[in-house]
């Protein structure tokens, strides 16, 4: 019997690349599996926009914890595959969660690989990959998949301002080692483009350093906006 997959993606002002990106999980659809899309108050035409490219669209407050908890309550899949608006699934995606026993009580993620040419962002993601592997600690851009019934055991994502990533991944570690995914999913590297390569490390090695130390992370999220 086929696992179905709940799509969950998180939007905030995506209306310029989300039906591209949801034109590409409509294959999903057609072999039973639902996308939902959990809205955080966008201005633009997003909700309008996806509203016949997936099977749930939902309002939510901005809080990417708090939008991907809204789409598990309403999602009626064995497991949920927390999908990032400008991450992109590779196309045999059901070969590998085929694969999977027991899937309702594991979890895991994707290797990374990042849109961009430049010779740093194979580093960046090798490293990403490689750090993830060691730790147990996975990033939401790597698409983290979890077993329905795993999620609900611990509680869903901690609803907090930013590092909701890590903090799950915390959680779960405590009952089943991710499994690791190695064919990779294009995540858009626009953030590190935008503000620099070197500057959005130092930024983002800065910022989970503050949140090791405990800092609030409603100020956390501040910095990183």
């Amino acid at each position: 019997m086929q696992t179905k997959l709940s799509i969950i993606i998180p939007t905030l002002n995506e209306a310029d690349k989300i039906e591209q990106h949801l034109s590409k999980l409509q294959v999903l659809r057609q072999h039973g599996h639902e996308v939902i899309v959990v809205d955080g108050g966008s201005i633009d035409d997003t909700v309008s926009l996806v509203s016949s490219l997936c099977d749930q669209v939902c309002q939510s407050q901005q809080s990417r914890s708090i939008q991907m908890n809204c789409g598990a309550k309403v999602a009626s899949g064995e497991c949920f595959v927390f999908l990032h608006a400008d991450t992109v699934l590779p196309d045999n995606i059901l070969e590998y969660f085929s694969s999977i026993n027991n899937i309702e009580s594991k979890w895991g993620r994707f290797d990374i690989h990042l849109s961009g040419r430049n010779w740093l962002f194979r580093i960046i993601e090798s490293c990403m990959n490689s750090r993830s592997s060691f730790t147990g600690i996975v990033t939401g851009d790597q698409v983290m998949f979890i077993g329905e019934e795993l999620f609900n055991r611990v509680g869903g994502y901690p609803e907090i301002a930013l590092m909701e990533d890590i903090a799950i991944s915390t959680l779960l570690i405590k009952f089943a080692k991710p499994i690791r995914i190695r064919e990779k999913v294009i995540s858009s590297s626009r953030r590190w483009e935008k503000n620099g390569i070197v500057k959005t490390i130092i930024k983002m090695w800065g910022l989970r350093l503050l949140y090791f130390f405990h800092y609030d992370t409603n100020k956390l999220a501040k910095l990183y906006e």
